[in-house]
């Protein structure tokens, strides 16, 4: 059994409970925000963050990232969606095309997809060869404790749905002709290597999964409760990481409030 196996899909929280949830943990993540940013405060710049989402195709990544950052200035945050690369970026080492657009001290990047598809998409795929993607592993792993030395806080997720979700969500997309652009033949494709995609995720967690950029699983058949547990994630690590390079994080605003109701 894997770790995608263990996780528990029946987790679920009422729309009621999202809500108050997700307003408890947005006023937290903005203070966090703007105290990393030097905008509040008087500890000048913080560690840059970087927020990194995986996933099964329709498994709300979208949705998650619009939670996320939807009380953000969007002058305070970068959000890049990465798809296939392109024939220049294909001439560079495949990490080349993210160094652009990572946040540095004070600044904050949300990425839809990742340098992670060189070892998921591009293993299944053929796209990349087997000794290209099995060293991945360890340039990752090196990428990433480059980072995390130069005080980024890197939060990964993994968002999880069961098989019988996905299929649900892909005809739903299929009805709706507003959605109908968010599912595309290669979805239908992908679907049916699933077994071998599921492979490529254990994995990938398994030989990526560092104390410095830990793996964290997301229960996603449940999108309200897939969306608290990002956002509250995200705030547990910002805490951990200032601390780390020595900045108490600001008291909360509102010091009586929970927001970690997911757990």
């Amino acid at each position: 059994m894997g770790r995608l196996d263990e996780l528990d899909l029946s987790r679920s929280l009422s729309r009621k409970e999202e809500e108050r949830a997700l307003d408890q943990g947005w006023e937290r993540l903005t203070q966090l925000r703007l105290t990393l940013g030097g905008l509040i405060g008087d500890q000048g710049l913080g560690p840059p963050l970087c927020v990194v989402f995986e996933g099964w195709d329709a498994s709300g990544k979208g949705g998650a990232i619009k939670r996320l950052v939807a009380q953000m200035d969007p002058r305070h945050v970068r959000v890049v969606q990465f798809s296939a690369p392109t024939d220049d970026e294909k001439r560079h080492h495949f990490l080349w095309r993210f160094f652009k657009v990572l946040p540095g001290w004070g600044g904050m990047a949300v990425f839809d997809r990742s340098w992670y598809g060189r070892v998921l998409v591009e293993r299944v795929e053929g796209l990349a060869t087997r000794d290209q993607w099995l060293r991945a592993y360890d340039e990752i792993n090196n990428f990433e404790r480059s980072l995390a030395d130069e005080g980024m806080i890197l939060v990964k997720f993994w968002m999880h749905i069961s098989s019988e979700e996905q299929l649900e969500r892909f005809q739903k997309r299929e009805k709706d002709p507003l959605k109908t652009w968010k599912l595309t033949d290669e979805d239908w494709r992908n679907r049916e290597k699933r077994d071998r995609y599921a492979e490529a995720v254990e994995d990938m967690i398994g030989r990526t999964d560092q104390p410095h950029a830990p793996w964290h699983l997301v229960e996603a058949d449940s999108k309200r409760y897939a969306r608290v547990k990002v956002v509250e994630t995200v705030i547990e690590r910002i805490e951990d990481g200032m601390r780390q390079w020595g900045m108490e994080p600001p008291k909360p605003l509102n010091d009586g409030a929970s927001f970690r109701t997911s757990r």
